[in-house]
């Protein structure tokens, strides 16, 4: 089974330099690939001097990290793929777990326990709560997860390209890989937590964080949760409950003077078109009803 490894990057060169040595120590014989965003840092120089052995794809132009990732694909080589945030450092042992799931041709996608300051995260759990898809990180002692993470996730290539990739919809960030994730789950296949594949990865210190503000971080987040649930749920009765709720969301977040969330209403309206025409793409391959897909991790949350 072929690997291949893809590391979106952004302004990373000494996150870069301090965490490619362990990937390549713990990637055995898989390809790298580093996608570098258009960065304006030292990070390609890095990569060409110092790291030969791995593949670089260099951006004309910044396109956020859902498309750094779909390029990666295209260009890999390997049979799964791996996406490995540029901060984020995988430890001894971390690939054999994880790629022994993918024995079972229904497997999708796996995830990592990702080590974050003393918190283990990395399995996802939701529910539909008051009109909107609620979702949380979840206890790590369970195998299933409602989404792999972009950050460090396994993915078999081959229904990655079914499924069409992280949707770009939701650009610059935040989202596309719970809406692959969703995707995935409401078309059949499996999603597995793997807790043996550890990775560190501080959040905190991502390059999201460090480049953009809370306010912009949280405007987006909003947006992309309105984006995810016009595209993507398809009942009636939760269409139905989303609408009814919207009266009361909006005058909570008027009440505690939550503006972000009404630039991220209007942020996403002004994607309605797209999201129109991604709706019968995402809903193409559906074999469950959402309340099936979110059945396993509704009393988690």
């Amino acid at each position: 089974m072929k690997i291949s490894i893809i590391i979106p990057n952004y302004n990373g060169v000494a996150v870069l330099a301090k965490n490619l040595p362990q990937v390549i120590k713990q990637a055995e014989s898989a390809e790298i690939i580093v996608v570098d965003d258009a960065s304006t840092d030292k990070s390609v120089s890095l990569i060409k001097n110092k790291f030969p052995q791995i593949k670089l794809v260099v951006k004309k132009t910044n396109t956020g990290f859902a498309a750094s990732c779909n390029l990666g694909v295209k260009k890999s080589k390997g049979e799964i793929i791996i996406l490995l945030n540029h901060d984020a450092c995988p430890k001894k042992d971390w690939l054999k777990p994880l790629l022994s799931h993918f024995k079972d041709s229904q497997v999708f996608a796996v995830g990592c326990l990702e080590e974050d300051d003393g918190i283990e995260r990395g399995r996802g759990v939701a529910s539909f709560k008051r009109g909107w898809l609620v979702h949380s990180r979840g206890e790590v002692d369970q195998t299933n997860t409602l989404w792999v993470s972009g950050g460090s996730g396994a993915f078999r290539k081959s229904l990655w390209q079914k499924l069409g990739g992280f949707d770009l919809l939701y650009a610059p960030f935040y989202w596309e890989d719970i809406d692959l994730s969703y995707r995935a789950l409401k078309a059949g296949y499996q999603l597995v937590f793997e807790s043996q594949s550890r990775v560190v990865h501080h959040h905190i210190r991502g390059a999201i964080r460090q480049h953009h503000s809370p306010t912009y971080i949280k405007t987006i987040a909003y947006s992309n949760q309105f984006l995810f649930f016009w595209k993507n749920i398809t009942d009636p009765r939760l269409i139905a409950a989303h609408f009814l709720w919207m009266p009361y969301h909006f005058i909570s977040a008027a009440l505690r003077r939550d503006w972000p969330f009404f630039k991220g209403f209007f942020l996403a309206l002004l994607k309605l078109p797209a999201v129109f025409r991604q709706k019968q793409k995402a809903t193409q391959f559906s074999q469950l009803k959402d309340h099936q897909v979110i059945a396993p991790f509704k009393n988690e949350i």
